[in-house]
């Protein structure tokens, strides 16, 4: 078997250059998580934003929808923060609703489900954030402190 990474930088490239309707699977509305902040800079940077967690009715001042089939019109890319074990679902409806590629975020790595989602016609990229990949490709990773070179989620432990 062929050993797929699903960061390839050709499809990264790819889809932060010629998609621009994203649909937030898992977003939150606290604004210490990562999900609303992903969220909230791709709406600055001009995507267009779906944000899709059924708990909420809008975020970032945008309708919230409860599944990506509740959404009018289909995302091109289907943006993950989610556990490994709902990547199954989230796929087999990005493949229904007719989207173009399926990006899982940092962490969330499903290797089965992210073969099936290519090999349905999808770009996928897999375990890479899409606001840092972002601010890569287009040269401002220092943007909002990210030029400190460390790049993490957790909280640093005080001593």
């Amino acid at each position: 078997m062929t050993n797929i990474s699903f960061q390839d930088p050709q499809t990264i490239r790819q889809i932060l250059t010629q998609m621009r309707r994203i649909a937030v699977v898992g977003i939150s509305a606290n604004e210490a998580r990562p999900s609303y902040f992903v969220g909230y800079y791709l709406k600055r940077m001009g995507f267009d934003l779906i944000p899709v967690n059924p708990r909420y009715e809008e975020v970032l001042g945008i309708p919230c929808y409860p599944n990506l089939s509740a959404i009018p019109e289909p995302p091109e890319v289907v943006d993950v923060f989610r556990r490994p074990d709902d990547v199954g679902g989230i796929v087999d409806e990005a493949i229904s609703v007719g989207a173009k590629a399926v990006w899982l975020q940092f962490g969330v790595v499903n290797r089965k489900e992210a073969l099936r989602a290519q090999n349905a016609g999808l770009s996928v990229v897999m375990d890479r954030c899409m606001k840092i990949e972002h601010g890569r490709y287009k040269g401002s990773l220092q943007w909002a402190g990210m030029r400190t070179g460390v790049i993490t989620a957790r909280r640093l432990m005080r001593g």
